[in-house]
């Protein structure tokens, strides 16, 4: 007899968890459990349910938790695991990619982050938030959620107002078009050349769950890959305030070591290729490496502040606090302005700060 779960999912436009779930369900990794799964407006309403013991577990985008894990914790419930982003990267809507854009050509995209990216790749192009330009146009700013925005842009894009906008990939598919579109990739289309890091939490589902949950069931419906992903960046960002956590980039991966030294070897990259090979040119350490990356940027692109690590999974929890200590104290000296100085040739007179995260 199969077990069964009674799943609450919140449904959000950038990540259709109901979804997610229903795939999962009609694959052969769920033959031994039966999910019934109901969506619920938000995730007040699921907690609620899981303290009613109206579920079992909640199914929910890890961005609505961010900044909620007391109110969890006060319904006495836990993150019990959590499912790997399958489509973290955003996508560029527009008849040409974002190389062969027009010169000073408009773009819009809702995250601080991203517009951010868009400026680093391209100097000459207009990058904008949706509402700064129905301000600067004195057009009405359209109403609803993230889906009927979109919808509003691609009017724009249309009509010639823009030449292209940021979205999701959710959201693109939700919409049913058919326009070109671009993905900003996480993996540079050139060597050395400028990778998009996904928004925090980006495409990352958790389960909720009353304590002690039982962890052979929930074994059943998470994937290591996605606790890894939730745990480095819980630690990570947090303990963040939306409006510093909307302009990070953060990526967390599992990397099996054959795909690392391919890429090493295209690379050029001896130093990683050595790494993992003994003097004979075996592999050492064939074990699952973990990769965490993390930025932020300067509001015009020019500045970047980056860390990444690439530790085995049996060290990631160590890595990723040992990391966090050195993020935050680089972000420190990075964002300080220099007093100040006396020499002796007289006064140095104080610097701004390198990096300028303010919009």
């Amino acid at each position: 007899m199969n077990d069964r779960l009674e799943v609450a999912s919140v449904d959000h436009p950038h990540c259709c968890v109901s979804r997610a779930l229903q795939d999962f369900a009609n694959s052969p990794n769920s033959e031994e459990l039966e999910l019934n799964v109901i969506t619920v407006k938000d995730l007040d309403k699921g907690l609620k349910l899981l303290k009613e013991v109206k579920c079992d577990v909640l199914a929910s985008p890890a961005d609505l938790l961010h900044g909620k894990q007391l109110q969890m914790l006060e319904a006495e419930c836990e993150v019990i695991g959590a499912r790997a982003p399958r489509r973290p990267a955003h996508i560029l809507v527009s008849k040409e990619d974002l190389l062969h854009q027009p010169g000073f050509g408009i773009l819009l995209a809702e995250s601080p982050l991203t517009r951010r990216q868009l400026r680093r790749y391209r100097r000459n192009l207009r990058v904008l938030s949706p509402k700064a330009y129905a301000n600067i146009n004195s057009i009405k700013f359209p109403d609803g959620n993230e889906k009927d925005l979109a919808k509003w842009m691609e009017e724009l894009r249309l009509n010639g107002s823009i030449d292209g906008f940021v979205t999701s990939r959710e959201v693109y598919t939700s919409n049913h078009w058919r326009t070109r579109r671009h993905v900003l990739g996480i993996e540079p289309e050139e060597r050395h050349g400028y990778r998009f890091l996904p928004i925090a939490y980006s495409d990352l589902i958790i389960f909720i769950s009353r304590r002690n949950f039982p962890k052979r069931l929930a074994n059943m419906i998470s994937e290591v890959e996605g606790e890894t992903a939730w745990w480095v960046q819980n630690h990570l960002i947090g303990s963040l305030d939306r409006e510093m956590l909307n302009k990070i980039g953060v990526l967390v991966r599992h990397r099996q070591v054959g795909a690392i030294m391919r890429e090493a070897e295209q690379d050029l990259d001896l130093t990683m290729e050595s790494t993992f090979h003994n003097p004979e040119g075996d592999v050492t350490d064939p074990e699952v490496q973990v990769e965490i990356r993390i930025e932020v940027l300067s509001n015009d692109g020019t500045n970047t502040l980056s860390m990444e690590r690439l530790v085995a999974h049996s060290n990631y929890e160590n890595a990723t606090i040992a990391m966090l200590h050195d993020w935050d104290r680089m972000l420190d000296v990075a964002t300080s302005e220099l007093p100040e100085e006396r020499t002796r040739q007289g006064k140095d007179p104080a610097k701004d700060a390198w990096l300028n995260i303010d919009d």
